[in-house]
């Protein structure tokens, strides 16, 4: 299913800036190096770049390391609650494969 998400915050700069549109895959298999949308375990719903797969789940990090949280902070993500992989970004300038 096919769905949108908005960039909050500054963790993915350079490669999202704060109120980008996003088309996303919801339910899509996810790989290492993908952007996706998941939730943490507090239910904050994020944006983050799926970085690899371990036993536990999938290690997110942001692409601003300095900026917002990520798996360094709360831990791996459940593969349930990695919800969609990005597909690219709608407005304000479209970009597939990020």
């Amino acid at each position: 299913m096919l769905g949108f998400a908005v960039v909050r915050g500054d963790s993915m700069r350079p490669t999202l800036e704060p109120g980008d549109r996003l088309l996303v895959r919801y339910g899509a298999a996810v790989a290492p190096g993908r952007v996706v949308v998941a939730r943490f375990a507090d239910g904050a719903v994020v944006v983050k770049r799926a970085v690899e797969r371990r036993t536990t789940g999938w290690w997110l990090l942001g692409d601003a390391a300095p900026v917002g949280t990520d798996s360094r902070h709360r831990g791996p993500v459940a593969p349930d609650d990695v919800l969609g992989v990005v597909v690219g970004r709608v407005w304000p300038r479209p970009r597939r494969r990020l």
